[in-house]
């Protein structure tokens, strides 16, 4: 007998952050291995089933987690592994997903949203703005519990000047900015100092590298804090090309107009007071109409975001029943449904009742035989022979009880039972 283990991420920290995956692997599980001190306890009961068991791995170790993993395997259950954040990064998975295969599990992972991303939300910034930062390198401070490979040094990485994400650092701010000031940044390259992002108790801050240090400390910040570092942080940088008329995709035309501008602008020439192109009039008209549309919408209030963020969440709540009552995880097979009997028709034939018939048994029909060409007056002596016998022989029943209908002729003539 085989069960399941699935590694999910919880995402930064708001229970409704989680993926609907996750979710659904949650309340199907007959045992939730989860850590309390980095997930949302409340992300945990509004998925788990009632009965599920729940384990916090903060307590335990790696050995006692295999323990639960190996009851799995041979009590057919399922497990969900749930992690902070994305499981894919600093999330011990890949030693606990080894161990799984090896025990013969099902194993599968289940993305989650990122503290980083949360962190860039809650800022309102974007990490990859045009023509100022294009890449963003996410990695922690040398000198943790876990050494650093030879080359992965924020020194080095900061020799980029793109945006960075550092985790896992904040009890070491002075030593974090020396490293970014060797590896080039400038002191006054913007900061966004997050705090547990997405939890009540969030705390966004804006600093800057030669600010960095003294705000941590203030602030008493020296566990669940990331930092944001980069001139995408500050920077409106330039338009996208996706959507510029003069660009085109598998899905949409460039204008000529348009085409030219932008290529006169990739090459440095000076721009032109007024170009002249516009959008044609069937995609300008579709975009008025979209946009039309949605302008309507918000301002009579008809499509609120609330509105739409309860309907999403009610149809989570629906499916989270439907897994929790289904232990197997596995919908069964829909029965075919009923089909209804014809209901037969009852006559009272009041001539029975009065004036009871004497029933004899029919005579055995008598084989067929090869059909033969029949002369005319054959045929008629045959019809007036078929007419005669074919008369309706009624059954006596007792005084005022209703009786089945019954035609002989092509059947037996055999009573109903």
């Amino acid at each position: 007998m085989t069960g399941r283990v699935s590694f999910i991420g919880a995402g930064p920290g708001a229970a409704d952050l989680i993926t609907v995956r996750g979710a659904r692997r949650i309340a199907e599980a007959d045992i939730v291995v989860w850590a309390a001190s980095l997930v949302d306890p409340e992300c945990v009961r509004e998925h788990a089933r009632p009965e599920a068991e729940l384990v916090d791995s903060s307590l335990i170790t790696h050995e006692d987690v295999l323990e639960v993993y190996r009851r799995a395997h041979r009590d057919g259950l399922k497990v969900a592994r749930v992690h902070s954040g994305d499981p894919a990064l600093w999330g011990a998975v890949q030693e606990q997903y080894d161990s799984a295969r090896k025990l013969g599990l099902d194993v599968e992972i289940v993305p989650g949203v990122s503290a980083f991303s949360a962190a860039a939300a809650i800022a309102g910034r974007e990490l990859t703005v045009p023509e100022v930062a294009q890449s963003v390198i996410l990695t922690r401070l040398e000198g943790g519990k876990t050494p650093m490979p030879e080359g992965e040094h924020i020194r080095e990485f900061a020799k980029h000047g793109t945006t960075m994400a550092i985790f896992l650092s904040a009890a070491r701010s002075n030593q974090l900015v020396e490293e970014l000031r060797a590896g080039g940044y400038p002191d006054d390259t913007p900061v966004i100092v997050a705090y547990k992002a997405t939890w009540p108790d969030e705390l966004i801050l804006h600093t800057t590298i030669g600010e960095l240090s003294d705000t941590v400390k203030q602030h008493k910040l020296w566990r669940h804090t990331l930092f944001l570092v980069g001139k995408s942080l500050r920077a409106g940088g330039t338009r996208s090309h996706l959507y510029n008329a003069g660009h085109f995709h598998t899905y949409r035309k460039a204008d000529p107009a348009a085409r030219r501008a932008l290529r006169a602008a990739a090459n440095g020439e000076p721009k032109a007071k007024n170009s002249g192109w516009s959008l044609n009039t069937s995609r300008s008209g579709w975009v008025a109409a979209r946009v039309g549309n949605w302008t309507r919408a918000t301002r009579t209030g008809s499509d609120p975001a609330g509105a739409d963020s309860a309907a999403a969440w009610s149809a989570v709540h629906g499916w989270q029943e439907t897994a929790r009552a289904s232990r197997a995880g596995k919908a069964k097979a829909a029965r075919p449904p009923k089909t209804e009997q014809p209901e037969l028709e009852l006559v009272e034939d009041q001539s029975t009742v009065d004036n009871p018939v004497r029933v004899e048994a029919a005579e055995p029909p008598k084989p067929v035989r090869s059909p033969a060409k029949k002369t005319a007056a054959a045929k008629k002596a045959t019809t007036r022979k078929t007419t005669a016998k074919s008369t309706v022989i009624k059954a006596a029943k007792p005084a005022g009880q209703a009786r089945r209908r019954s035609v002989a002729g092509g059947e037996s003539g055999q009573q109903p039972s």
